[in-house]
């Protein structure tokens, strides 16, 4: 077993756009972002225009649901093949450093392949590579559609690795000269700058390959974490962005592997890992926002939990965001944002550990049982409250979690709920910008 084996890797084989393609028309945001702000995807649609861009190989979920959703489903898998057909792409058959400055900061990551078969995004998974938080399977099948007879993948997805002592990316910072610049352009929207290398010395591939399974050696993985030697089984990636794109990518290969055999480009899914300790890496809380209500919310959280729910109001947003975030006590609160102003819940006793956990337990409930026509899932604040105080609407201001616990609580909880926690605000999550090959 060669090394990149043993942790899960394969040296990627990425397509990029040619010279002659405008790389800010090119690259576009994830597409789980900027879900309740049509505008923001009409102004992106306004730059691109006719031009080469990743904007017409992805489906922005702002349109799911919609028959501009369905139109786009059906174009994705048509324009990629266009885009091969007509030689826009270059190939860079390295790993690629890839450094994002953004308010005043520069995030630094490695683009690489991770093995599918090392990676399982259920609960208590135990492989190499896994989730962070619970998938919600009915975000699957639009992605499926679309990437299960895809030519290319083209990902947002971010993966974390636990390096507190800058191990892999600390000596690339030193050579970083000697490689080959591969892209180097302001991202559209105000959303900072991007810079790539490609990585095309084998001595520095090999060390950045040998740090990260020394992170995982069992001597230093049991004393990190202070768990009893052997007991639990080594974990050096956690997804941190994209994780239903990538329990996409796994689903589908385990569809296609046994009619296609284990040497097949599927089985890899292109990715960005970054160091959970990147002082540039920040994690941000994932609010909710609860459209259309059809039932007295109120009311349902009252017999949902009983004498263990409290509810008082505040006088500002800033009072709500305060409280919250300087929580000690025992039990858990939460913001509201409703038409009526500002309120803080109180849960006792809670039954999650966190105030996150305890907030989706109740809406699971409470979306199941028809009490609202749509929830969604936002980062920031400035939509939370303007959406939130609108009429038949609520939202839920939620705390942040330390990310420095979040490789411990994986390991020993398994997977944390559902849209915990975001990796920076809306505008520093990645662009597409590099492509790859799923089909041989």
């Amino acid at each position: 077993m060669t090394l990149a084996q043993e942790i899960g890797l394969k040296i990627p084989d990425i397509l990029l756009p040619k010279a002659s393609i405008d790389p800010q028309k090119w690259a576009v945001i994830a597409c789980d972002q900027f879900t309740s702000e049509p505008e923001y995807w009409h102004e992106v649609e306004k730059t691109v225009g006719d031009s080469p861009s990743t904007l017409h190989l992805i489906l922005p979920e702002v349109y799911l649901e919609t028959e501009e959703g369905d139109r786009r489903l059906d174009s994705t898998q048509a324009n990629m093949k266009t885009y091969l057909q007509s030689n826009l792409f270059r190939e860079v058959d390295n790993f690629v450093y890839v450094l994002r400055k953004t308010d005043g900061q520069t995030r630094r990551g490695l683009m690489v392949c991770l093995d599918l078969e090392q990676y399982d995004f259920n609960k208590g998974a135990q492989t190499l590579i896994r989730a962070t938080e619970g998938t919600i399977i009915d975000r699957l099948p639009p992605r499926i559609r679309i990437r299960e007879k895809a030519p290319l993948e083209c990902p947002h997805i971010l993966v974390l690795f636990d390096d507190p002592t800058d191990t892999v990316f600390g000596p690339l910072d030193e050579q970083m000269m000697d490689f080959e610049e591969v892209y180097d352009f302001d991202l559209m929207m105000n959303s900072g700058h991007l810079t790539g290398f490609a990585i095309n010395d084998s001595e520095v591939r090999d060390g950045i390959m040998q740090a990260l399974k020394d992170l995982i050696d069992p001597d230093v993985f049991s004393e990190k974490y202070n768990l009893i030697p052997g007991r639990n089984a080594p974990l050096l990636f956690a997804m941190g962005d994209g994780n239903h794109s990538l329990a996409t990518a796994k689903a589908i290969w385990e569809k296609l592997k046994p009619t296609v055999g284990m040497d097949h480009p599927a089985r890899f899914a292109l990715v960005e890992i970054e160091n959970v300790h990147d002082p540039a890496l920040t994690f941000e809380p994932i609010h909710r926002l609860v459209f259309g209500l059809q039932k007295d919310l109120i009311a349902e959280m009252e017999a949902f939990w009983g004498v263990r729910f409290k509810l008082q109001s505040v006088n500002s947003a800033e009072e709500m965001m305060a409280i919250v975030d300087e929580a000690a006590e025992p039990w858990h609160q939460i913001g509201m944002v409703t038409a009526d102003g500002f309120k803080l819940m109180e849960v006792r006793k809670p039954e999650d550990n966190l105030p996150v956990g305890t907030l989706q337990r109740f809406l699971d409930s409470f979306m199941e049982n028809d009490g609202a026509e749509k929830i969604d899932y936002v980062h920031g604040t400035e939509v939370l409250i303007g959406k939130g105080q609108v009429e038949n609407n609520v939202g839920f201001y939620v705390p942040g979690i330390d990310k420095s616990e979040l490789f411990k609580t994986v390991i020993l909880d398994g997977a944390l709920p559902r849209k915990t926690f975001s990796m920076g605000e809306a505008r520093q999550k990645r662009f597409y910008m590099e492509c790859r090959k799923i089909q041989p």
